[in-house]
């Protein structure tokens, strides 16, 4: 009995050593920034409102799920996405755990930011971790269109802003944010 036990051991010590580790975080930053000819107060009053999000990300819809809208914990319908922090002219948000896929600690910060008494810079960041991707080429495509779809938000964040009309969205591939 007692070899049994101590090879048993040992294949379990084995097979430990030989599966898969997590995969280490692979945390990706997108700062994005551009400057808008209004103040940062008519900026917000025209882009920051937490469902506004459905005019300038050119998406169907938006609903608050639950909470209140504005306020923190509020749910919205993209991504289930929860407010989870916000300023005067900022918020931030975050992405729950969804069953069946994997987590990728999605956070998003959209700002106006005063300049001078007439003009203001949006700020839109998000973090996310991409290691559960296959490879590095497919961190560096998630990570390019990522940023492609974003720089595009703020370009249209800034035109509303400015009292401008939204080119017609691009055609979407059938992938979610």
């Amino acid at each position: 009995m007692r070899n049994y036990v101590g090879i048993s051991a040992v294949l379990f010590c084995a097979a430990l050593a030989n599966a898969q580790a997590p995969a280490t975080p692979a945390y990706v930053t997108i700062p994005l920034e551009i400057t808008v000819n209004k103040p940062a107060a008519e900026v917000w009053a025209r882009v920051g409102k937490y469902c506004d999000i459905a005019e300038w990300l050119q998406v169907p819809s938006c609903t608050i799920l639950s909470g209140k809208d504005g306020e923190v914990g509020a749910v919205r319908s993209i991504g289930n996405e929860i407010l989870v922090g916000k300023t005067e002219y900022s918020y931030t948000y975050t992405q729950p755990v969804r069953e069946g896929r994997p987590y990728n600690l999605y956070h998003g910060t959209l700002e106006a930011r005063p300049l001078t008494a007439t003009t203001s810079k949006i700020y839109y960041t998000l973090l996310y971790d991409n290691s559960m991707l296959a490879d590095d080429a497919a961190r560096e495509r998630d990570k390019a269109q990522r940023t492609a779809s974003f720089t595009r938000a703020i370009q249209n964040m800034k035109t509303l802003a400015e009292g401008g009309t939204l080119p017609p969205p691009p055609a979407r591939a059938g992938r979610g944010r």
